[in-house]
């Protein structure tokens, strides 16, 4: 639902145990994603995101970056999330494609957040971010994206707010169309 209603970028996030079980979620979306044309992204599991042909984004305790790019080689894409300038700072020597910062907002899908780091945060994340794409990261939702774009980021992770409750296919897809009006004003 997400892909037909515009979507061009998935991710899938599991901070738990990667069961068989859960691994048929990744491979289910990896097949759908293919024929969409869209990009797809495994957080956190570099073994993972090879054997589905994905991307990979890693985080601070994560696998080390420069050693993540060495596992899944020169052309696929590698994310690295940044909370604060310092690791923006440090990130500027690692072998990572784009950078996510935040949280820009507060966040509820993060247990023990950083610190909201807030739109100047994301300003200087920017000046630092070497020319890199920027993913706003953290409490993004259709009332706070468009100035979070117009204080520097590149593309926005939303999680909560592309859900609607009640949470079924048509509604999913109206919710990403809603989000591609928002983004094409």
């Amino acid at each position: 639902a997400m892909l037909e209603g515009g979507e061009r970028i998935l991710q899938f996030r599991h901070k738990g145990n990667f069961t068989r079980g859960v691994f048929q979620h990744p491979e289910r979306i990896a097949g759908v994603r293919r024929s969409a044309g869209a990009l797809y992204i495994i957080d956190d599991r570099a073994d993972i995101a090879m054997m589905l042909d994905a991307g990979l984004h890693v985080g601070q305790d994560d696998v080390p970056a420069h050693i993540a790019r060495r596992l899944i080689g020169p052309d696929r894409i590698l994310g690295y999330s940044t909370h604060n300038q310092e690791q923006v700072a440090a990130a500027a020597g690692q072998p990572v494609d784009y950078l996510a910062f935040g949280p820009v907002n507060p966040t509820a899908s993060k247990e023990n957040p950083d610190p909201v780091a807030g739109l100047d945060g994301l300003r200087a994340a920017k000046e630092g971010a070497a020319g890199r794409p920027l993913v706003a990261i953290g409490g993004i939702t259709r009332a706070n994206a468009l100035e979070t774009l117009a204080a520097g980021a590149d593309s926005l992770a939303v999680i909560g707010d592309v859900l609607p409750d009640p949470c079924t296919p048509e509604t999913i897809r109206s919710r990403i169309e809603e989000w591609a009006r928002l983004l094409k004003k």
